[in-house]
């Protein structure tokens, strides 16, 4: 079964160059894990919301506006999506998920096609 890891971080917060490569490495061992047990289905880093862009219609009328939207204290910085066995095997591999250790890693079941 498929599963998407979203991971949650405070885009806000500053780090030092230290700890950005100390993080980078850390991600790099992760998907190296995960690439090795064969559960990586894709990855991918996101932009911050200052550069996203909403979309919706009210009453038709198109209404687009730029970001960010929601006063959170975390947004989502990226997305795993991996294959699983259960749900169990996904919340392991979440766990290990460096961001669990400053942020939050969400495990959402993702539609079978």
């Amino acid at each position: 079964m498929r599963y998407a890891l979203f991971v949650c971080t405070d885009e806000s917060e500053e780090l030092s160059e230290e700890d950005v490569q100390e993080h980078w490495k850390a991600f790099m061992s992760f998907q190296n894990d995960l690439e090795a047990r064969g559960a990586l289905v894709l990855l991918q880093r996101l932009q911050p919301t200052s550069k996203a862009t909403k979309v919706s219609k009210r009453g038709g009328d198109l209404v687009i506006a730029d970001g960010p939207f929601a006063e959170t204290r975390e947004q989502i910085a990226g997305f795993y999506v991996i294959e699983c066995e259960d749900l169990d095997e996904a919340l392991e591999i979440a766990a290990q998920n460096p961001a669990a250790e400053f942020g939050t890693v969400e495990v959402r079941p993702v539609w079978a096609d």
